[in-house]
């Protein structure tokens, strides 16, 4: 019996669409037993108790990679992230399932290969990374195989999480980006993925804000969240260091100076004051990603 612990994460961080990630102190549990024969879910929704929970079928396909036959299996929940909430909380899955049927197989998969595995399975490589690996990624996809490096942040940044009640498919999110965009659009967004990784490396602050700014993703997917526009232009009049849909939405990501805590109690009231529910959370960079405990 073991402990597959997995980090939340925020994905595209504003211009950085599917490649730009970081990982965070919050986390899904999974506890992974052997049993004899069948498949028992606990604690976890009743909806996903079943053979299509993505931890499961995660873990069928990785027996099916390693050509191993399993056993039963019981998988309990202990999840902190919420379900489609744009803080990765399908790529903690497809990750836990990869990792727990390794570990039953005698860890054949070495960390590239989980790596490259769960982006087959998820799509895309900005929340798998940073879960797996920790801290802020960059990550590309060559023939399949993901190449990433870590970005060391200044350390006097943290990150303000805007968590509304409501649940956004990524599905549904993807399918209003365009296919195409103008090249302005694409070299505007170049620039600023650029200019965002070395302003956050280097502890430009002004940098910083410029960089945040999109026009590939946040422009097409900011009419599904209500109140993203009226929290956004709040946000810019203030002295937050940026703001940013997390991943797919409807989180929104706020970057404040550590020793600033006016803002966020400014925000606080300015929140109570929408007509949806938004809960803040104060989030601290996960650098280790996911852990296997044995227990």
């Amino acid at each position: 019996m073991f402990e597959v612990k997995v980090p939340a994460t925020s994905a595209n961080m504003g211009p950085g669409l599917d490649t730009l990630g970081v990982a965070f102190k919050l986390y899904n549990r999974f506890i992974v037993e052997e049993i004899e024969t069948g498949l028992e879910i606990l604690g976890c929704d009743e909806k996903y108790a079943n053979s299509n929970n993505l931890v499961y079928s995660s873990m069928l396909k990785t027996f099916e990679k390693l050509e191993k036959v399993p056993k039963g299996i019981r998988l309990t929940f202990k999840t902190d992230i919420p379900v489609s909430g744009g803080l990765g909380s399908s790529a903690t899955c497809i990750l836990a399932g990869i990792a727990a049927a390794n570990r039953i197989c005698g860890d054949v998969l070495t960390k590239q290969e989980i790596l490259n595995f769960a982006c087959e399975i998820e799509g895309h490589s900005d929340n798998v990374t940073p879960a797996l690996a920790g801290g802020m990624t960059v990550s590309i996809i060559t023939k399949g195989v993901i190449h990433y490096n870590k970005i060391p942040i200044s350390d006097g940044i943290k990150f303000c999480v805007l968590i509304p009640k409501l649940q956004l498919a990524t599905e549904d999110s993807r399918a209003v980006l365009p296919q195409r965009v103008p090249l302005k659009d694409a070299v505007f967004n170049v620039g600023r993925v650029s200019m965002l990784i070395v302003a956050l490396v280097n502890g430009d602050y002004e940098g910083v804000k410029l960089a945040c700014k999109d026009k590939l993703h946040q422009p097409y997917r900011m009419g599904l969240i209500e109140n993203y526009s009226e929290i956004t232009s709040f946000v810019h009049d203030t002295k937050a260091l940026g703001v940013f849909l997390s991943g797919a939405g409807p989180t929104i990501m706020v970057m404040l100076k550590k020793d600033d805590n006016s803002t966020e109690k400014k925000l606080n009231e300015f929140l109570k004051g929408l007509s949806g529910y938004w809960e803040t959370l104060n989030l601290e960079i996960d650098q280790s990603g996911l852990e296997i405990i044995d227990l």
